[in-house]
């Protein structure tokens, strides 16, 4: 299954001016990797990015009904300090996913490491947006790439 499984992890905040760009970009590298035989779509639920990317996923659903989302969330508590807006996206998107894994019950200083490698140890290929070398985009980034997955940032091409 990894062989057909790609995760994302990106920055939970997006330029304005940028979001209409990725959102192109990212759909033509899931096309593609749909195409060459990937059928599992994994994120971990944050904002941003992720939140972008399940979305898209989802949309993606009605032309390959064959693909799956699947969450892998830090906690059941994720969400405890979110607006209200944010919270109903998220909602909708855990009802539509195919699948939800909670790597811990609560939250815990290691929970959005924990989800983080969980995404990466699952996948052959990896879907970032990543703009900083700091941060936990930036970590994830390069745990995948000491995992031998295809790293592919959207940031940087299409």
């Amino acid at each position: 299954m990894r062989e057909r499984t790609a995760c994302f992890t990106g920055h939970r905040s997006i330029p304005a001016g940028q979001s209409r760009i990725l959102h192109q970009r990212l759909e033509n590298v899931i096309t593609r990797l749909v195409e060459k035989g990937y059928r599992f779509f994994g994120t971990g639920g944050a904002l941003g990015f992720d939140t972008m990317a399940a979305q898209l996923v989802l949309a993606l659903k009605a032309q390959y009904p064959h693909i799956r989302l699947i969450l892998v969330l830090p906690c059941h508590s994720q969400t405890k300090f979110w607006n209200v807006p944010d919270k109903a996206v998220y909602t909708r998107i855990r009802e539509q996913a195919d699948k939800v894994v909670y790597v811990s019950q609560v939250y815990t200083d290691e929970c959005m490491l924990r989800r983080n490698r969980h995404l990466v140890d699952c996948s052959s290929v990896c879907i970032c947006y990543l703009t900083k070398a700091t941060g936990g985009t930036a970590y994830t980034v390069r745990y995948a790439q000491k995992q031998g997955l295809e790293v592919i940032n959207i940031a940087h091409s299409a």
